[in-house]
């Protein structure tokens, strides 16, 4: 048998270099087409090796891009992003179906592969992923998600209890925001303080100074996981050979970097409160689960709490409820600045409810114009456009068309807050859309900031009660306008991959008499 050496010798003397380069890259493209899935979802032409990368790299949106494709290529389209498949789902009747209907099928989890790593058990691929936020739909994630929102609650997630916390970090936003005296400002780098400290009191017992060396770290952190688009650092986990590489290696990706710190840093927090932990003085999230760890007596049990659970847990109450919550009250008070006539509206009822008193998340039945103000807000610009990845549990069907277990889902929760069938006139800032003939709020049913199913929000309940809070503690005290002559911020956001955040912007705050 002729060696490989003397084949490829056979080769170059009958056919010449670059016929044989064009005859080997088509038969790679032809494998690599054979390899596909059959039988997927129809959608946009994509570049060989590359896919649909070029395509999303010259949107100015992608949920909006990905809404008007869905007219061409209909509610389950596929996308491919390098050579993984990407399924984005639209319409709010197809999206349900999928997350409510058959919500065992479409309730797992996918992120990327580099950080599936690290927030594992050591193993490769997103299915040992620990944690709640990005864990595999199962047994070990609904253990988990029990245990949260049950220790959540105990520390006063949706009762008055936690009212006392976020009224003090509501009030020292508006001391902060009031020593601007009226000047220029942009309120970025304040509110991740006073939602990360509600976090803080609820994981660790206790909020931060501040300027406490420790908070600006985490808060560091948490601003990171959002900042900047993603670039190189995408790489490894289009194909795994980009690892191997200089400027592809784990070390240099962002995402691990951010991954890493927040380990690291959550990681000190439980070796602190292990020191001071007493069994019959439970303070915080932490000392609960080090509680039911030390309660664990069978191999099961201490599996559901090792200190990697309890340190993914923590990651995922800090990434999940402090940047949603700072970016939905910053888009408001955007707004605000934009429709001066609504924000006047919202000050007239805080007067007429409130007065000088501070607010309570039971204010709210008394106020439907300034809850629908709110809702307006998170339905014109969703903050999670995409809502979080998902995947198949196993390979499926939708529509018709075949859902392979390894593909990513993403929900298009813009397609239904965009559609005008549901809300006419959907570009339009309209809180009048939530309100009935008598002025009461009402819901609409395709109303779903937060998702909907099984991987609805983890911390919803906590993230309504932050924004009524501090939108209306700080509504109550200013009135915010645009600096004098500066240019109308833009109503689109800068979509990283997953929250959609305002591009920055100044506003002034004057206060009110």
């Amino acid at each position: 048998m002729a060696s490989l050496l003397e084949l490829v010798t056979m080769v170059r003397y009958f056919v010449d270099v670059p016929t044989f380069l064009v005859a080997a890259c088509t038969c790679l493209l032809t494998y690599l087409y054979l390899q596909r899935p059959k039988n997927l979802p129809p959608g946009p032409w994509g570049w060989p090796l590359l896919g649909n990368i070029p395509m999303l790299a010259k949107c100015a949106f992608v949920p909006a891009t990905f809404t008007e494709l869905s007219k061409q290529y209909g509610d389950v389209m596929t996308v491919w992003i390098g050579r993984d498949v990407n399924i984005v789902v639209s319409g709010y009747k197809t999206i349900r179906n999928a997350l409510v209907k058959r919500a065992d099928e479409f309730s797992s989890r996918r992120i990327f592969p580099v950080v599936a790593e690290l927030r594992g058990d050591g193993t490769t691929g997103p299915t040992t992923t620990k944690g709640v936020l990005f864990a595999a739909y199962g047994p070990e994630w609904k253990h988990q998600r029990k245990f949260a929102l049950m220790t959540l609650r105990d520390f006063g997630v949706g009762k008055r209890s936690m009212e006392g916390k976020m009224r003090e970090e509501a009030n020292e936003l508006v001391q902060e925001v009031g020593a601007k005296n009226g000047q220029p400002f942009d309120i970025k780098e304040m509110l991740p303080n006073a939602v990360s400290n509600v976090i803080c009191s609820i994981a660790f017992g206790n909020r931060f100074e501040y300027g406490d060396p420790d908070f600006l770290r985490l808060i560091g952190l948490l601003n990171a996981a959002v900042e900047g688009k993603p670039s190189r650092d995408i790489l490894p986990n289009i194909h795994p050979v980009f690892r191997r590489l200089p400027f592809g290696s784990p070390e240099q990706d962002k995402l691990v970097r951010l991954t890493l710190g927040l380990q690291e840093f959550c990681g000190e927090q439980i070796e602190k409160h292990r020191e001071t932990f007493d069994p019959n003085d439970i303070r915080d999230f932490i000392d609960a689960f080090l509680l039911e760890q030390q309660r664990a007596h069978d191999e099961q049990a201490r599996a559901h709490f090792s200190d990697m659970e309890l340190q993914e847990l923590l990651f995922d109450l800090f990434i999940a409820g402090t940047e949603t919550t700072s970016t939905t009250t910053r888009w408001a008070l955007l707004y605000m600045t934009l429709y001066p006539d609504i924000q006047e509206k919202v000050h007239q009822e805080i007067d007429s409810v409130l007065g000088q008193a501070s607010p309570s998340y039971d204010h709210r039945s008394s106020m439907p114009y300034t809850t629908a103000t709110l809702a307006e807000v998170q339905r014109i610009n969703t903050i999670l456009p995409l809502s979080v990845p998902h995947a198949a549990s196993k390979n499926t069907t939708l529509n018709g068309y075949t859902i392979p277990a390894d593909a990513t889902l993403s929900f298009n929760l813009w397609s239904v807050h965009m559609d005008p069938e549901l809300f006419p006139e959907p570009d339009k800032f309209n809180p009048d859309r939530f309100l009935d003939q008598s002025g009461n709020f009402v819901k609409h049913e395709a109303y779903i900031p937060f998702s909907i199913g099984h991987r609805v929000c983890l911390g919803e309940q906590l993230a309504r009660m932050e924004v009524f809070l501090l939108f209306v503690s700080l509504i109550q005290r200013f009135t915010f306008h645009l600096p004098e002559g500066a240019p109308v911020p833009s109503t689109v956001g800068d979509f990283g991959g997953i929250v959609n955040v305002p591009w920055p912007f100044d506003m002034c705050a004057i206060p009110r008499e």
